[in-house]
């Protein structure tokens, strides 16, 4: 199976710049025969905003807006499985109070064939979400993809953490929910802050963020010490995070494809912290030459 993540940098509200930037960089790295692309949180809006008011002009129908149109639409001309993430609103009945609606942090995932599979909503809300999202009600997603790909477990960012920084560390909500779920294939959109400098983002741009990739693995501890519960001999772990600095926030890129066995980590492909481009890499799996066959 081959994966790629696209990290970039997108620019807070340019919805139309990050399309085409998106494009520029899927087209300068001509990928062939990819089963999955997936894009960062908020891939095309920007993630910084400060209220519901800032971002209400950037807010998308569910899984019908401008992030799921492109995503549909590169699916088909790649023919793989899409996921990004985008800022949902979602309308209520016409029972409900009149202007009602909700607003979530999602990622959407794609078929090959631009049909939409999955409009998962961010469970645990980062500080800056909660300025205008709801916590979405349904849990961690989890599912059977099609074309024998296994079980996939979504989350996005924030996820990974403990809930609100609040609930102890050891829990491992999402390690023990992908444990839960026998997931073979785990995908994480993220727009993930980093600690270090500013200036390390330009100066060590093509080195991953070290403590960051770190602490990612270190919240997959449960599936470290157990190993995986499904049908591969490995869990398939891909965060896909953005890079650049948005209102003073510097994000960590470090894009990285991982397989997670029991007491082992092997790392497929990763980018570094102030890098835009695709990655691509091989993983065990079925992909399409052996769906072909």
């Amino acid at each position: 199976m081959k994966i790629a993540c696209l990290q970039f940098n997108p620019q807070l509200g340019n919805i139309a710049h990050n399309l085409k930037r998106a494009e520029t960089i899927i087209s300068r790295a001509d990928p062939v025969d990819i089963d999955l692309l997936i894009l960062p949180e908020m891939a095309f809006s920007g993630y910084n905003f400060k209220s519901a008011e800032e971002i209400e002009f950037h807010l998308e129908p569910t899984a019908a807006g401008p992030s799921t149109v492109w995503a549909r639409s590169i699916a088909r001309r790649l023919g793989c499985y899409v996921a990004l993430g985008y800022p949902e609103y979602c309308a209520h009945s016409p029972s409900s109070p009149q202007g009602s609606m909700s607003r979530y942090n999602s990622a959407v995932l794609v078929s090959p064939q631009g049909n939409v599979l999955v409009n998962y909503r961010k469970h645990f809300l980062y500080t800056t979400d909660e300025t205008w999202a709801e916590e979405g009600k349904e849990g961690f997603f989890s599912g059977e993809m099609p074309d024998g790909l296994g079980k996939l477990a979504m989350g996005i960012c924030m996820d990974l953490n403990p809930r609100r920084f609040e609930t102890p560390f050891e829990n491992y909500e999402f390690a023990h929910h992908v444990l839960d779920s026998k997931a073979d294939l785990v995908l994480m959109p993220m727009a993930w802050l980093t600690s270090q400098p500013q200036s390390s983002l330009v100066d060590q741009a093509q080195v991953p963020d070290a403590d960051t990739l770190a602490y990612w693995i270190q919240r997959l501890q449960p599936v470290l010490d157990k190993g995986p519960q499904g049908r591969s001999e490995e869990t398939i772990f891909v965060t896909c995070n953005r890079i650049g600095v948005e209102r003073g926030a510097s994000f960590a890129g470090t894009s990285v494809v991982v397989g997670v066995s029991k007491g082992n980590i092997k790392v497929y492909g990763c980018l570094g912290r102030g890098t835009e481009d695709l990655l691509v890499c091989e993983v065990p799996g079925p992909g399409k030459n052996s769906r072909r066959r």
